[in-house]
């Protein structure tokens, strides 16, 4: 699956929600199913500054030049951020990861209801992915 294809089934998701508390109860959900990450990776290096409650992302690169995020966080309900995030991103080339915009975000409305501090922190772990895909974009021009 592509990475619009992904955005637009999320946005089928979530557009089927009409009140803040059923995309709350959505990304809850996104959550408890996401496998997390193991404890030996919950390191100081893989956590996202700028996160209010503790998230960690790691990535590695595949064999056909794709990255593969997993992460984790304390909180379930930004978890199921993590899991929303990672799963529109992960499995995509670095080239494609820095070409995709985070507008699906505000097109989820994600911009106006989620509080200031879970939306800076969604916004933080952006900032990671796009970090990392510029780190292996940079090592496999090399």
């Amino acid at each position: 699956m592509q990475i619009d294809d992904k955005i637009n089934e999320l946005k089928k998701q979530f557009d089927r929600l009409s009140t803040w508390e059923q995309k709350y109860e959505k990304i809850i959900e996104l959550g408890k199913k996401w496998p997390g990450l193991a404890d030996e990776y919950k390191t100081e290096d893989l956590k996202v500054k700028g996160c209010q409650s503790q998230v960690w992302i790691r990535a590695e690169l595949s064999a056909d030049k794709k990255i593969i995020f997993t992460g984790d966080s304390d909180a379930l309900l930004v978890k199921g951020l993590v899991a929303l995030a990672l799963s529109v991103y992960s499995n995509e080339t670095p080239q494609t990861i820095l070409s995709k915009d985070p507008t699906f975000l505000s097109d989820l409305g994600f911009d106006k209801g989620l509080s200031p501090s879970r939306s800076n922190g969604l916004y933080s772990m952006i900032k990671q992915i796009k970090y990392y895909a510029t780190a292996f974009q940079y090592l496999l021009s090399k």
